[in-house]
């Protein structure tokens, strides 16, 4: 699904994406189950509180 940097941080900051985990200043990731769970329904996508 193509979208801007901006729109996906938009997205996120609403919860409307998944939420990343910053390993470091340089690198960041994203559950992988929680990005296909979003690509199915982009729409109807809630993000769920991640575990630290």
């Amino acid at each position: 699904m193509p979208v801007s940097r901006e729109t996906w941080r938009k997205l996120v900051k609403e919860g409307r994406a998944p939420q990343p985990q910053r390993w470091t200043e340089r690198c960041t990731v994203y559950s992988n189950e929680e990005v296909h769970r979003w690509m199915k329904n982009p729409a109807a996508y809630q993000a769920q509180a991640m575990a630290a």
